[in-house]
């Protein structure tokens, strides 16, 4: 696929026209209030993987409701005192998987910690192990439109919600210096990064990869890639309900977040991403409120964005951050 969205000059002057809800704030304190009220309960069960150079927990917290949330920490074997942590949260429609899976970070020296995100985790990878238990009304099949006749029964208030609470699972573990936190993730995975990164006042850096969930009223027309494609099928079904449903997904735009920003950003896009499109992703990125922050592009890639380029450019960038 040849570029398809905006010119890349134009893509650093982009700005989104999503509507932020006046109560944004409110509605979200209320959400973390509510979660809170919750003993947070992080169990940290050991697990014979058979590595050897990393020591690894299976991990269950409190997350949206109490529900019983899963994750892996894994850290550096033999640690013997607290070391950075980065909190990593994973793609549509994969779950936190095997621990093998997930070596990068404790490779180099710090505790990781990667969320299970409920409901999902049958698509691809080594699965997932968290339900959502949680009903709602008619929605296309995929999780973009469960529960978007309101904000408050929205997919994405429970697994953002879930997010905030594995960052605060995570640092309860004595090996986690909780004072250098980064929040990372890939598409998906990106989306909450950059949504966490709004809501949890004090990270060192957060690093949202070719990111989804952001600046849903130009998504939902721009591409017919799923996911966002799942809100276009939805709403040529319920016809005439596409204020009500932007209203709901306002409340959950990465944009909006990214207004609220305020920890060092290194964000990668990829100019023939069909599935998160280039001026999407650039609309978080614009809308990033902390001053240091930095973009990758990767001119002749699709979703799979820098891959292995990109690691190592977040490897690099968090040296002097951690």
């Amino acid at each position: 696929m040849a570029l398809f969205d905006l010119p890349l000059d134009e893509l650093r002057e982009y700005r989104s026209a999503s509507t932020e809800p006046e109560d944004f704030d409110a509605f979200w304190s209320k959400t973390l209030q509510e979660a809170r009220e919750h003993d947070l309960d992080a169990r940290f069960e050991p697990v014979d993987t058979g590595l050897t150079t990393v020591e690894v927990y299976d991990v269950t917290f409190a997350g949206f409701g109490g529900h019983p949330v899963k994750g892996w920490l894994t850290l550096p074997a033999g640690v013997t005192e607290p070391v950075p942590l980065v909190v990593e949260f994973v793609g549509y429609g994969g779950g936190r998987g095997l621990p093998h899976e997930h070596l990068l970070w404790a490779s180099s020296g710090r505790a990781h910690f990667v969320m299970d995100t409920r409901g999902q985790g049958s698509a691809w990878g080594g699965g997932g192990g968290t339900a959502d238990p949680v009903g709602g009304a008619p929605a296309y099949p995929g999780f973009m439109t469960r529960g978007i006749d309101a904000p408050e029964n929205y997919y994405y208030r429970r697994v953002f919600t879930d997010a905030v609470r594995a960052v605060e699972a995570a640092r309860s573990h004595p090996s986690a210096d909780a004072a250098r936190t980064v929040a990372v993730g890939g598409s998906q995975g990106g989306g909450i990064t950059i949504a966490v990164g709004g809501l949890v006042p004090d990270l060192v850096a957060i690093a949202p990869d070719v990111p989804f969930l952001c600046d849903y009223p130009r998504a939902a027309v721009l591409t017919d890639r799923h996911p966002y494609r799942e809100i276009g099928l939805f709403l040529k079904t319920h016809r005439g309900r596409t204020e009500d449903a932007l209203r709901t997904l306002s409340y959950f735009d990465g944009v909006h977040f990214a207004a609220r920003g305020s920890a060092p950003a290194l964000f990668s896009a990829a100019l023939e991403d069909q599935t998160c499109p280039p001026s999407t992703v650039f609309a978080a990125f614009n809308a990033w409120a902390h001053d240091d922050k930095q973009i990758e592009v990767y001119d002749f890639n699709d979703h799979e964005g820098g891959g292995p380029y990109q690691e190592a450019a977040k490897l690099d960038w968090l040296r002097s951050r951690l």
